[in-house]
Formats: C-alpha cells, structure tokens, sequence
C-alpha cells in the first residue's frame, strides 16, 4: 500500500527515489506525498525492476510528471544512477540529499514542521557530505539547508563493510584504539582474521573511520561476547536491547562519556569498561543508560547554544525502545519538543520523503 503524507507546503510534482536499503519512492501532487510500498534492498534485479515500476505507477495513478527528481547522495546506489537516468532522458533538474539529512527532513514532513529543527540521525552508515561514513550526526536543519553541528567520536571499520557484518571486527577496534591491540587475536580465537584484523589497525589499512552508531552498537555486542558474526542487519543491536531489557534500568556509567569543544561526542569511558566486563545483560543495560544519558546531555547543549525547540529522532537505531524512550523522556523533561517517525517508519523506508520534502524546499528557495 501507498502511503500518503499531507504536506505543509504545495510545490511542482517531485521524484525521489530513495535509499540502497529498504527503499521505497515517493512522488509528490501539490501538498500530498506518495510513499510507495517498500521495495526493499537494492542488491536483486527483481528489487530494481520493482523500483522502476513503482515510479512508472505512481506516476500515472497521481496523473503526475515529475519536474524536479532527487536521489541519495552515494553515486554507486542504483536509486541514485536510476535518477540521473529518469532526469536525463527528461531534461529535468537533480537535487542530491544527503543521507541523514533526509533521515531528519522526513519527520519535518512528517509533521508538517517548517521550523529550525535539530535532529539526532542514528543508523547504519550513510554517504557524507565529506565522503567517509556517517551515521551518529547532530544536525541543525532548515527545509533545504543542513549544518552538521557534531558527530560520534570516529571509530576505524577494520574491512570496510565487512566489519558491519562482523561485530568483532568493531571490538577489535576498540581494543586497539584503547592501546590493547595485543589482545584481539586472543580475545576472538573463533575468527581465523583476528591476527590479520590486527595488523590492518597497526598499518591503517582497509580501516575507513565512521561516526556510525549503528557500529558502536556492533563493538559493544563484540566486546560483551554478545554477537561475533551478524546473519542479518542489526540483528547484534537487538539482542544487546534483549539483554539490557532482561537487566532491568541501571544508572548510566558516571563519565562515561565525553563532549569534545568540536561537539564530538565520545564514548571511550563506557567501552573501556565493557572491555573488561563480565557479566553481558549489565553491560547491555549500562551500555544503553550511558547512551541515552551522553546523546541527552548533547543535543540539550546544543539546543540552548541554537536555541531550538524542535528534536527530531531519525534512523534506524531508533527501532530500539530503551534507547528511544529513555532519550525522548529525557528530552521532553528539558522542555523540548520532541519529534519521531509515527507515520512513516524511523529507517531508510522514510528517505524517498525526506528526499522530496529537501527538494521542495530547494524549489520554494528558487534553487
């Protein structure tokens, strides 16, 4: 089923065309959105035929043709290279979005906020506007335009996405940045690439830096013992919110974080101590009290310094409830507003609309 988002402001038709992972499209008629159905990941022929339909579908069932297309800005997605395509043949303007900040703009659509909001984007890895990947940015966003105000402390991907795949690989980053480099091939002697895994952080090679949340979930499920190896995404993130939930709530670890002056927010401290931590549903509940407590204490900074009211919570790590409804409690009890997916869902499926929302912005500024 099509999903239909009622928009605050009305503008020329738009095409967006969505993220690699659970895609889905939107097409905009005056102030409604269209939503396709999720098509999924991009990786199949039958998941790109199904994109290319869905646009043809959408199109004719809204009596619409698009005037302005826009797309991810990761060059390799086949939704990005689709829109460049669509936009070609056509003769029509291309707006590129970054990935979080699309993660942000569809809860602004979502809730028909045309506001400063400051948005917390939370996931897996998406294209930067520098080129390397992000995924635990602090946003300050206005209808076209983002700022990245601050980041998660940069932890190296030992494989690049293979890493992603194996949380082991993040813990043994971890180890190593803390100066215990020594103790991987030890601490993980299932893996036949742990000696190979420490060599790569000694010499930086193959070890892309990212701000990722989605990582820092994966190095603290590998340092706990929690999940070595991922046989589907996230799946090392929902079982550290089963343990920490089985826990019970515990107090966050006292400074087990920090905020650098550039805003990086840090979480060294807490994984030092999970390093060396025993017992894994404790370390899971202190491991999400410590979050939420340092994500709360950093974007309430940043509120007062911008003085904005509006908290959106985007990206796919907020599908975990502790962390979600420790933050939001947190922030609503600071006076903020508090803005999360209701509609739409808080993952990649919510981009195509943020994507749109971008794009009409872009328009009404005459870009």
């Amino acid at each position: 089923m099509n999903k239909l988002i009622l928009l605050p402001v009305s503008g020329p038709s738009i095409l967006a065309c969505g993220a690699w992972l659970k895609n889905t499209v939107c097409v905009t008629r005056g102030n409604q959105a269209y939503v396709s159905q999720l098509i999924g990941d991009l990786d199949s022929a039958e998941a790109r035929l199904m994109l290319e339909q869905s646009v043809l579908g959408l199109c004719a069932d809204l009596d619409v043709q698009p005037e302005v297309v826009a797309h991810d800005l990761h060059p390799d997605f086949y939704s990005t290279q689709f829109a460049q395509s669509y936009a070609a043949q056509r003769g029509l303007p291309i707006v590129a979005v970054q990935h979080h900040h699309a993660h942000i703009a569809a809860l602004c659509a979502e809730h028909g906020v045309i506001q400063p909001v400051l948005g917390l984007a939370l996931d897996g890895v998406g294209l930067g506007t520098d080129g390397t990947p992000w995924g635990g940015e602090l946003l300050r966003v206005e209808g076209a335009d983002f700022q990245r105000l601050g980041h998660l402390a940069p932890l190296a991907m030992p494989g690049g996405d293979r890493a992603a795949r194996e949380p082991w690989r993040m813990a043994a980053a971890v180890l190593f940045q803390s100066g215990r480099g020594d103790e991987i091939a030890q601490r993980f002697p299932n893996q036949p690439g742990a000696k190979t895994v420490a060599t790569m952080l000694q010499r930086g090679l193959n070890c892309p830096a990212t701000s990722s949340m989605g990582r820092l979930f994966d190095a603290a499920a590998g340092l706990l013992g929690v999940s070595e190896i991922q046989t589907f995404e996230a799946q090392a993130a929902m079982l550290l919110q089963n343990l920490a939930e089985r826990h019970g709530q515990i107090a966050p670890l006292a400074e087990g974080y920090r905020i650098a002056d550039n805003r990086v927010l840090d979480f060294s401290p807490l994984l030092a101590v999970l390093s060396d931590c025993r017992d894994a549903s404790y370390g899971a509940a202190l491991f999400h009290a410590t979050l939420a407590a340092g994500l709360a204490e950093w974007v309430e900074r940043a509120a007062s310094e911008h003085n904005i009211a509006y908290i959106a919570l985007g990206g796919g790590c907020f599908y975990n409830d502790i962390l979600l409804c420790a933050l939001s409690d947190k922030l609503a009890q600071h006076g903020l507003q508090v803005l999360t997916a209701q509609q739409m869902q808080p993952n990649d499926s919510a981009i195509s609309l943020g994507q749109a929302w971008v794009a009409l912005q872009s328009i009404k500024r005459g870009i």
